[in-house]
């Protein structure tokens, strides 16, 4: 058991480490926000895959956000 005490500080620093990482994305979240408010406008419809670029690169911002977090990376 005294192994769990490691692999858990280790599991605690990545979580810690996830929300700065996420925040690196402001700009695809910002972006993709931006597109759904717009189809949300007066006489716009929110329809499938019509923000679907942006929410694919908020996607990859967010994959390579945990990829990052998940190895350490910088």
């Amino acid at each position: 058991m005294s192994g769990n005490g490691a692999v858990w500080g280790r599991v605690r620093s990545r979580l810690r480490a996830f929300p700065d990482r996420l925040a690196a994305c402001g700009v695809e979240a910002a972006a993709y926000g931006r597109c759904v408010q717009a189809s949300m406008a007066p006489g716009g419809r929110l329809r499938k895959d019509l923000c679907a670029q942006e929410f694919e690169a908020l996607r990859s911002c967010f994959v390579a956000a945990a990829k990052k977090t998940l190895t350490g990376g910088h």
